[in-house]
């Protein structure tokens, strides 16, 4: 029975304060009536708040007079009469009171609680402002999956990101590595106002792909940073070098000669192979694995030696060319050589100064020398007519001279 009279008695209570609260509201509506405001302006904004954290709804008066700010719900009960809340609901707490604003917090918000509030002035006629509450709903994790697991190089796979549950709808973008590719989206909405986002990616990998995380981002305004990814997996055929162990430089006859086949590729190469271009391979060759040994070389074995590699993706090779040169064809027989050429050209270059030399010294005694009849014999006769009868050979001629010159 004590119980039934308290709670009657609480029931009253909230009676009468209601009452006393309308009853002012009369009277403030009497009063507005009788001295109309126009100057003052009622302010409201719009809240977004993620479900579970707390909105604030502001109502500001600009140049208030003294008229009375209520806030009510969406289904128009009030929240709060000036500092009251007659509205028995815990989560709505006051703020701020003051005559020019009431500032009303509202916790664990729900989706339920989504609407327009509206902010009441008592003035004559009473101004109304609204604040539409929007609440925001994050995703889930977003799932990510690949039409494969394994591609190969040269071939499309597919990947699809699954955003679930989320109001409003997220947004996918994609990024594989540093780049962003381009996907196609499409949004389902469910029957509690949530929506699914999925998106599809399509690409074609090659081998610089595998290990690279292609990265699912979801934009939403309820989270920052929500992203999931897949690395790529890519099988391609084996990429072969051939590595000389010895000898380095060039290739003598008499020395030994090691190849070593270098490949890398996904899956790891299981076979390798060497062989001789358009020839055998030398009898005594020594094949370890991937290592080709030949010993005490001749010219015979020059020719196109090649690494054949292979694995469950295909198929390559690499080559190699042997060619070997004379055992004295090493540096030392060619600075040998070369020292033998030298000499031979500076022995032409001597032998060609002297002539030069000769021979201008043997044009500078002779040039302009001549001698005529009557000098032929000069140097062997006593006087003038001596000479040109020795010229003559005895004649006397002494009207007819030749000259001849030398």
């Amino acid at each position: 029975m004590k119980q039934v009279s308290n709670m009657a008695n609480t029931s009253n209570g909230s009676l009468a304060t209601l009452l006393i609260l309308f009853t002012i509201s009369a009277a403030i509506h009497k009063g507005a009536a009788q001295f109309p405001v126009q100057s003052q302006n009622l302010i409201a904004d719009n809240v977004s708040v993620v479900e579970g954290e707390t909105a604030t709804i502001s109502c500001r008066v600009k140049n208030n007079d003294d008229s009375v700010i209520q806030l009510l719900n969406p289904n128009r009960q009030t929240i709060y009469f000036r500092d009251v809340r007659p509205l028995k609901d815990a989560r709505f707490q006051l703020v701020n009171f003051s005559d020019n604003e009431l500032r009303v917090s509202l916790s664990n918000v729900s989706l339920s609680d989504e609407g327009r509030y509206v902010c009441q002035l008592y003035t004559d006629p009473p101004q109304e402002a609204y604040a539409d509450i929007t609440v925001l709903i994050p995703p889930g994790n977003p799932i990510i999956e690949s039409r494969e697991d394994i591609v190969r190089e040269g071939n499309e796979t597919e990947i699809t990101c699954t955003s679930m549950g989320s109001k409003p709808a997220a947004t996918i973008r994609w990024m594989k590595g540093d780049k962003e590719l381009q996907g196609k989206s499409k949004v389902e909405a469910t029957y509690d106002r949530m929506f699914t986002v999925t998106s599809w990616l399509r690409l074609t990998v090659m081998r610089e792909d595998d290990g690279v995380p292609v990265v699912c981002i979801v934009d939403h305004p309820a989270v920052k940073d929500f992203q999931t990814q897949k690395y790529l997996e890519v099988q391609y055929k084996p990429e072969v070098t051939i590595k000389v162990e010895f000898p380095q430089g060039l290739i003598r006859e008499g020395e030994n000669l090691e190849l070593t086949c270098q490949a890398k590729g996904k899956p790891q190469p299981h076979q390798v192979n060497w062989v001789r271009v358009d020839d055998d391979v030398p009898s005594h060759a020594v094949i370890t694995g991937s290592d080709l040994f030949i010993e005490n070389l001749n010219k015979s074995y020059n020719g196109t030696y090649r690494c054949v590699v292979s694995n469950s993706v295909g198929e390559t090779y690499a080559d190699y060319i042997l060619y070997v040169r004379d055992s004295q064809a090493g540096p030392e027989a060619q600075r040998l050589d070369h020292a033998v050429i030298g000499g031979v050209v500076a022995v032409v270059v001597f032998a060609m100064l002297c002539l030069l030399i000769v021979l201008g010294r043997y044009f500078a005694r002779h040039k302009g020398t001549y001698f005529t009849h009557e000098a032929k014999g000069a140097d062997d006769a006593a006087d003038a007519d001596t000479a040109i009868i020795n010229a003559e050979g005895g004649h006397n001629n002494s009207d007819e001279k030749k000259e001849y010159y030398i």
